[in-house]
């Protein structure tokens, strides 16, 4: 089957090409709407990148173009439109309606329209992307894969904040998780990588990127998750503050005169390690480390320190730990920082082969020593897989 993957950002448009799991092409158009150029690199596997410079007024706008590239003679994959058996979307939030994916359809809309409120960064994009489709292919089925449903499994006690109860049943604010397409590959791949069942492992999932996020996965159902109502709860991140005292807000209201709205902007966007350091890709951080620079120092061990008070939480909750699994961009790619994480957590029995981890990107490995309490593994993340998988079962059906 042929399937296209949507991730709608913003002010941008992230896309892969299945062909049976086989990603025929991919690309990304950013800055769409914020005048001036926008650009659009498109690559199809085998083939030299393609890269344009044009004004691109909407997520419509956007899409043609791709599709247009899609089905080109240059760089194209299919030679019509009418090729596209499905078309996957990644959706933010699912609030509690969508513990799974689905087809959308009228009413989905009306309902993903409903939880603008609960992600207001990323629903209105999201939803953009999907109107954009149905109009450009009316009859191609459209499927929304929520980055909450993998959490939904988690039981009260971790997802109920301590507020009036009537908060949570009037508004639904409580802790959702995010990420969750990561965390379910993650999980399923670990347990195929280890033939093991899922259904006996305790796992830990440390998803480290520019946004990161961590589950606890006992049996293959998530019990507890660090992002919470919002991606903003949590880790450090790349521009997100991650974890903090709820009064802070108040206090950057009344001193730096900002909106709640304001607040939320400056609590997303220039926080984390960007307002630790002025950097905010890990790569920055590790290069102003190694030449002393004290700031970028104290972001990395506030870092290291948040993830590993996470996975000692975490393991008292799962009671026990058989697997942690190290993912996406940071979690793939930076070896110092698996092997730091690792070092603070050797007095509960995890034994990594840090010659082996050394210098490893972006492969498939099993990284702990033979006597290793628990398998300290390397997996690539495949979001964007899951989606294409769940757009085959449903359309399918």
């Amino acid at each position: 089957m042929n399937i296209l993957v949507l991730n709608s950002g913003s002010s941008s448009l992230k896309y892969k090409f299945f062909a049976d799991e086989t990603v025929k092409a991919k690309g990304l158009v950013e800055r769409i709407g914020q005048g001036g150029a926008a650009r659009i690199t498109h690559e199809k596997t085998g083939a030299d990148k393609y890269q344009q410079e044009a004004e691109i007024a909407n997520h419509q706008v956007a899409l043609q173009m791709v599709l247009k590239l899609m089905t080109g003679p240059q760089y194209g994959v299919i030679e019509d439109l009418k090729e596209i058996n499905g078309v996957g979307h990644r959706v933010l939030h699912g609030g509690e309606v969508f513990k799974e994916s689905v087809i959308v359809n009228d009413q989905v809309l009306a309902q993903l329209e409903e939880l603008r409120d609960l992600g207001p960064l990323h629903m209105p994009a999201n939803i953009m992307g999907i109107r954009a489709c149905m109009e450009l292919m009316p009859d191609v089925p459209q499927v929304a894969v929520f980055d909450t449903a993998f959490h939904q499994t988690m039981p009260k006690k971790a997802f109920l904040y301590a507020l009036p109860l009537e908060v949570y049943q009037k508004y639904k604010v409580r802790r959702y998780g995010f990420h969750g397409t990561s965390h379910r590959y993650l999980a399923k791949r670990a347990a195929e990588f280890l033939q093991k069942p899922i259904e006996q492992l305790k796992m830990i999932t440390v998803h480290l990127g520019n946004g990161s996020s961590m589950a606890a996965i006992d049996g293959g159902k998530v019990i507890d998750t660090s992002m919470g109502l919002t991606p903003l709860e949590g880790m450090v991140m790349g521009t997100r503050s991650g974890d903090l005292d709820p009064a802070v807000v108040p206090l950057l209201c009344q001193k730096l005169n900002l909106t709640p709205a304001e607040v939320d902007n400056y609590l997303n966007k220039k926080c984390g390690f960007l307002g630790l350091t002025g950097y905010s890709d890990m790569r920055d951080i590790q290069k102003a480390r190694s030449q002393g620079n004290t700031q970028a120092e104290d972001a990395y061990q506030i870092f290291i320190h948040r993830i590993v008070k996470y996975v000692g939480a975490y393991t008292a909750e799962l009671k026990g730990l058989d697997v942690m699994v190290f993912s996406a961009g940071i979690g793939e790619n930076d070896s110092q920082t698996r092997a730091d994480i690792c070092r603070e957590l050797e007095f509960m029995g995890v034994k990594m082969d840090y010659q082996k981890n050394e210098g490893l990107r972006g492969v498939e490995a099993n990284l702990s020593v033979a006597d290793s309490k628990v398998s300290l593994l390397l997996l690539p993340t495949n979001e964007e897989l899951v989606i294409a998988r769940d757009t085959v079962d449903l359309i399918s059906k």
